[in-house]
């Protein structure tokens, strides 16, 4: 059985006004209290990744954790700090229904927001 469920994700880095390329993002399934690995993937050169993190019969309502490298990132950039601040943001959420679920980050080396958009 084909569902319509997905779940998309995209990175803006806010420090430099700019889609956020090449940064490492994992996908977790949380259980209670421990999690299990999903995928790894990296965004593209809009910030996005090339295709649904989940979707059709990969989807399935649940509790998930994306673990976004921030710390990796900006070092690779050559601009974060000796000893980052932000490392690696773990973004934990529930997705309840067949639905699009749509995680955005936006980040910098000393902040972060997410929502859940469209």
């Amino acid at each position: 059985m084909t569902t319509t469920g997905r779940l998309t994700t995209h990175v803006l880095d806010t420090m430099h006004g700019k889609p956020a390329a090449g940064m490492r993002i994992d996908l977790l399934m949380v259980h209670g209290d421990h999690t299990h690995h999903v995928l790894s993937t990296f965004t593209n050169s809009d910030g996005r990744v090339d295709q649904p993190l989940l979707d059709g019969d990969r989807f399935h309502p649940g509790a998930f954790e994306l673990n976004f490298h921030v710390g990796q990132y900006f070092d690779r950039l050559g601009v974060s700090p000796a000893t980052p601040f932000l490392d690696i943001v773990p973004v934990r959420f529930i997705m309840s229904e067949e639905a699009h679920y749509h995680v955005p980050l936006l980040v910098s080396p000393f902040a972060y927001s997410t929502y859940r958009g469209s």
